[in-house]
């Protein structure tokens, strides 16, 4: 099955478990199944950054490089690409995001979240 077929797998009713499905295939499909986890951690990290820099482009005063500007992306394409490597992370270790998202919020639920400002 080629890339586009694979993207015709899910649609805004897939669940979390078959989104991260897809991402599996599409990353096999693209020959990066078997990339070392601390590829997959750098990658991450690099991307983290670029949505940082859309972000800062998009909802700050901040100054932004003008003659760089095409390098910069849209907030929206940065956290997709965020969310893809998370998940190939998620799938390198076996985990299943919305087990571990409902795991972890079933703790958080206990927690105690007053602030002090």
């Amino acid at each position: 099955m080629n890339q586009l077929e694979l993207l015709g797998t899910i649609n805004r009713e897939s669940s979390l478990t078959e989104v991260q499905e897809y991402v599996a295939k599409v990353l096999e499909a693209r020959g990066f199944a078997d990339e070392p986890i601390t590829d997959s951690m750098l990658m991450f990290l690099e991307e983290a950054g670029e949505l940082a820099k859309a972000v800062r482009k998009s909802a700050t005063t901040m100054s932004v490089d003008v003659d760089r500007l095409e390098n910069y992306d849209t907030v929206d394409s940065e956290v997709a690409d965020v969310f893809i490597v998370l998940l190939a992370i998620c799938n390198q270790f076996g985990i299943n995001l919305f087990d571990a998202l409902k795991a972890k919020e079933t703790k958080n639920c206990g927690r105690n979240w007053s602030f002090e400002r």
